[in-house]
């Protein structure tokens, strides 16, 4: 068996235990915001990154050794063309990739000047 502890003799104890006194409503000091232009790049990246058809279209984009033509996301994705072209467009948004237009087709490839963050994140996508 246990030993019940009495719970009165607990909260007394707590009761004694000196708390901070809090300012503008923190119990405790915390870092300061991030830039509004910062937290703005981040959360767009994140955005960018947060459907997995983007994930797996950033993973073939790293892989790749040659820009890849918007006809082989088609391919490669039970999707229909608006819809892969709207998920390049999201990560073309963030500044995750480039492209460039040969004749009728796009063809699409990691952003070689993406921020330091966009390039952390993509790093962690095997």
């Amino acid at each position: 068996m246990y030993e019940r502890k009495d719970v009165t003799t607990t909260a007394m104890k707590l009761s004694e235990v000196e708390t901070p006194e809090r300012t503008k409503g923190c119990c405790q000091p915390v870092v300061p915001l991030l830039a509004v232009g910062q937290a703005n790049e981040l959360a767009s990246l994140w955005r960018a990154l947060g459907d997995p058809t983007r994930v797996q279209m950033i993973h073939i984009l790293a892989a790749a050794t040659a820009p890849v033509c918007v006809c082989d996301f088609t391919a490669a994705f039970e999707l229909g063309q608006p819809t892969i072209s709207h998920h390049l467009a999201k990560l073309r948004e963030a500044g995750l990739v480039i492209y460039f237009k040969r004749g009728l087709w796009a063809f699409y490839q990691l952003n070689a000047e993406m921020s330091l963050a966009a390039r952390v994140a993509v790093g962690l996508i095997p």
